[in-house]
């Protein structure tokens, strides 16, 4: 702004002895001789002296603008620096969001996967449900006819009794009838004692009497009292006929200490989300038929996952977990979810060792689960004709919501696990026994805890020769 004024004032400089070298030239033009050159010169002074004024108006304002755009450029960089800063907020602001949104979306998306669980288990439930209460509805249409059958017996056992009643007074007239005939007889002999035949002794009449051998014809064709059939009587009472004790005897389980097959054993002392064991490779075919049998002792109220299998198409392809929000020791066995079933294992809750096997084929979809060598629970017509893929990924102590990840600490297990083996096909009982009371591994395993190839957060991994030494 200082070189502004600068070439202002040489500008009026210039200006001035030309303004005045004008002037003084129309002083001495012709046209203006008549005015002094005083009066000229007076008016020149004076315009001199008005222009003087509007220069130094003018200079005076060129200064105030100048101190003005001085603080203006103030402000303007004051305001700049705020907005860096406020930009700098802001940034930081939308990183923040940004990442409080991604949370939130990852939560979702987790929301929206267990709710679609939610509603296909809720679907298969109501299906279990329905095929319950048909079930049921069967069961009494069965009732309704056991009564009826038992309403007709008992019409039967009367008209019995009637025949029966009216057989003891034909046996009473028989009687009454030999009882005469014996009198008969004594008579007759005592009419004929003076013939030469022996006397005849009193006693009962001799067995080639025609009246005898109609009474012994009357007699073989009653029908003799029975009494109504085994399984009839047992339908009758509500309860089958306990089965031979030789083809089904159940024997109380081995001690832990007899126990030697296990090898490895694994030890999952909480309930983080770390806590998890990979088994490598997974499953190299695909499986139509199914065994899981291992040593289970648990540390909590509820069981949690022992077992999941996620594949692309499914993260429950297959599973053998429970929940907190389960009843205590229930476990659900899930095979392309949403289809599940329900098992007892209430025995394992007790935090002992117990050996377990589920079982199952896609035969007419059998199931079985054993406990202790006892039979405890089994079904058919789940999965019929179903085939689990292979290529998935296979974590023991925790329930995937995506491969290999998407963990709940509500479903993790805590406790041990030991002698772990799986099967392609399904075991028979004896294999079963051979397995709870320490014998041989049945042959064929895919995999076991030797496969266990990646073993994180808290797990331990313990090699224990018998059971009492496995923690």
């Amino acid at each position: 702004m200082g070189c502004v004024g600068r070439k202002t004032l040489s500008f009026f400089l210039i200006f001035l002895p030309i303004y005045l070298h004008g002037a003084l030239s129309q002083e001495v033009g012709p046209a203006v001789q008549r005015k002094p050159f005083f009066e000229r010169l007076r008016r020149l002074e004076e315009q001199f002296r008005s222009f003087r004024e509007v220069t130094i108006t003018y200079l005076q304002a060129i200064a105030s603008n100048y101190n003005l755009s001085f603080n203006i450029d103030a402000r303007f960089q004051s305001l700049a620096q705020e907005s860096q800063a406020m930009a700098l907020v802001v940034n930081q602001s939308q990183a923040a969001m940004q990442g409080d949104l991604s949370h939130l979306k990852t939560w979702m998306k987790k929301t929206q996967r267990r709710s679609r669980k939610v509603d296909s288990r809720l679907l298969a439930l109501s299906a279990a449900l329905s095929e319950r209460s048909q079930q049921h509805i069967r069961e009494r249409k069965e009732q309704e006819a056991q009564r009826e059958a038992l309403s007709s017996l008992t019409l039967d056992v009367r008209a019995l009794q009637d025949t029966l009643a009216h057989l003891m007074h034909v046996v009473q007239s028989q009687g009454a009838r030999l009882a005469g005939l014996k009198g008969w007889l004594q008579v007759a002999g005592l009419g004929t004692a003076d013939t030469a035949w022996p006397p005849a002794q009193p006693g009962p009449p001799s067995r080639s009497s025609p009246k005898l051998q109609g009474a012994r014809q009357v007699l073989r064709a009653l029908p003799e009292p029975r009494d109504p059939p085994q399984d009839f009587a047992g339908r009758l009472q509500g309860s089958r006929e306990p089965p031979d004790p030789g083809s089904q005897r159940t024997q109380p389980p081995e001690t832990p200490g007899e126990i030697c097959n296990v090898d490895l054993a694994l030890v999952f002392p909480n309930a983080s989300t770390e806590n998890v064991v990979f088994l490598s490779p997974g499953f190299p075919l695909g499986l139509r038929a199914l065994s899981v049998c291992s040593w289970v002792r648990t540390a909590s109220g509820h069981l949690g996952t022992l077992l999941s299998y996620a594949t692309e198409e499914n993260d429950n392809k297959l599973v053998l977990h429970g929940r907190d929000s389960l009843s205590p020791g229930s476990i659900h066995f899930v095979i392309g979810d949403p289809a599940f079933r329900e098992l007892p294992l209430q025995l394992l809750l007790d935090g002992q060792w117990h050996h377990m096997c589920v079982i199952w084929t896609s035969i007419l979809g059998r199931y079985w689960l054993h406990v202790d060598r006892r039979l405890v629970a089994t079904g058919s017509h789940f999965r019929e004709g179903y085939e689990i893929s292979s290529g998935g990924s296979l974590v023991l102590g925790q329930e995937q919501d995506s491969i290999g990840g998407g963990f709940d600490s509500s479903e993790a297990f805590v406790g041990s696990i030991a002698g772990l083996a799986i099967w392609d096909r399904a075991l028979v009982p004896r294999e079963v026994s051979h397995l709870a009371t320490g014998k041989e591994l049945p042959p064929g395993a895919i995999l076991t805890l030797a496969n266990a190839t990646s073993v994180g957060g808290f797990v331990r991994r313990v090699k224990c020769t018998c059971l009492d030494l496995c923690p």
